[in-house]
């Protein structure tokens, strides 16, 4: 039981600077990860709360964080509105991810879609950024604000602008690791 509620609070102390809408929509995040998979008896139930999460936490309070989505523990979300993330998105860590920002595929003209971004460990991401595609974005990156990312940025990079490019190299935080 004990690791069920540290599993449901893993992101609770990343967000205790940030308001409390981002705690509720973490909280909601994984106890419907949990729930949205319960086997067969416990469907519906399970069919039930995936929808419960969808109204509050796309519609209510604006906020695109699918139930299936595979996010490492200590998210932070800051001024959580207008976030849209793919649900093949793979998060790592210790992230943090600002308002207006999305995180996704993009559609090919044969109507295929590519694959989604692979973010990393420790990656900070800026307020109106985009990243799309099937690229990575190394650890301990950060993505500045209004940025769009279409190209795989190194660990320790700090990218800017449209296209995005890499402006500096982290290297103190690199030799850490």
């Amino acid at each position: 039981m004990t690791n069920f509620i540290r599993h449901l609070l893993q992101d609770w102390e990343a967000n205790q600077e940030a308001n409390s809408k981002s705690r509720l929509i973490l909280l909601m995040f994984r106890t419907v990860g949990i729930l949205g998979r319960l086997p067969a008896p416990f469907s519906l139930f399970s069919k039930f709360f995936r929808s419960f999460y969808a109204l509050i936490v796309e519609w209510i309070l604006g906020v695109e964080l699918p139930w299936d989505t595979k996010v490492g523990a200590n998210l932070k979300l800051l001024h959580g509105v207008g976030l849209v993330v793919n649900h093949e998105t793979i998060i790592g860590t210790n992230c943090t991810l600002r308002h207006c920002t999305t995180i996704g595929n993009k559609k090919r003209p044969d109507g295929s879609y590519t694959g989604s971004p692979k973010i990393g460990n420790y990656v900070d991401i800026g307020s109106n950024v985009v990243i799309i595609g099937p690229i990575t974005v190394g650890d301990h990156a950060v993505i500045g604000a209004g940025s769009v990312v279409v190209k795989d940025v190194p660990d320790g990079a700090v990218v800017v602008g449209n296209p995005a490019r890499v402006i500096r190299m982290n290297n103190s935080v690199l030799n850490q690791k």
